[in-house]
C-alpha cells in the first residue's frame, strides 16, 4: 500500500481476528506472526478483510483469485494495479475524498496546506508498478 504501518491493524478471517496483540487494548485478537496465510486462505475466492488504522477506518477486501505453482527462485511481483495509496492519516475515505477535492482546486481554502501536507504535488492516478516492483525485489 505504501503505508509506513505504525498503526494498529487487524485481519478479519471469519469470525476471528489477528494481529499484533497489544495488552494496552483489550481485543480478542490471535497473533498474526504465528499464522501463515496458506493456513487462513486457500482456495480461489476465499477472503478477508485488512483493517488498517481504526481512527482512519481503512478496511480491504482481499480475495484470493488464483494459485501459481510455488517458485523459490524469484521475488514476488505486482501484475495489475490501479490508482496512488492514499496518503497515510488522511482521514479515512471521507478524508480522502475531502484532500482529493482541496489538491485538485487551486482556489479551495486548504489547497497550499494540503499539497504542503502531502510533500508537494500528488496524483490520485498513479501507479508505479516497476517502482513497487523494486521494493519488492529489495526486500528478499
Amino acid at each position: 500500500m505504501g503505508w509506513d504501518n505504525y498503526h494498529l491493524h487487524q485481519y478479519k478471517i471469519g469470525k476471528s481476528y489477528f494481529g499484533i496483540p497489544d495488552h494496552d487494548f483489550d481485543m480478542d485478537i490471535r497473533d498474526e506472526r504465528l499464522v501463515y496465510l496458506r493456513d487462513i486462505i486457500s482456495t480461489p475466492k476465499d477472503n478477508f478483510v485488512y483493517e488498517y488504522d481504526f481512527g482512519d477506518g481503512w478496511e480491504h477486501k482481499v480475495i484470493l483469485e488464483k494459485i501459481f505453482p510455488l517458485d523459490f527462485s524469484n521475488t514476488p511481483v505486482v501484475i495489475k494495479g490501479k490508482k496512488a495509496c492514499p496518503p497515510e492519516d488522511c482521514g479515512g475515505i471521507w478524508g480522502y475524498y475531502d484532500f482529493l477535492e482541496a489538491i485538485k482546486n487551486p482556489k479551495h481554502e486548504e489547497h497550499e496546506s494540503m499539497i504542503e501536507w502531502v510533500g508537494g504535488a500528488f496524483d490520485p492516478d498513479e501507479f508505479d508498478m516497476n517502482m513497487i516492483n523494486k521494493e519488492l525485489d529489495n526486500l528478499k
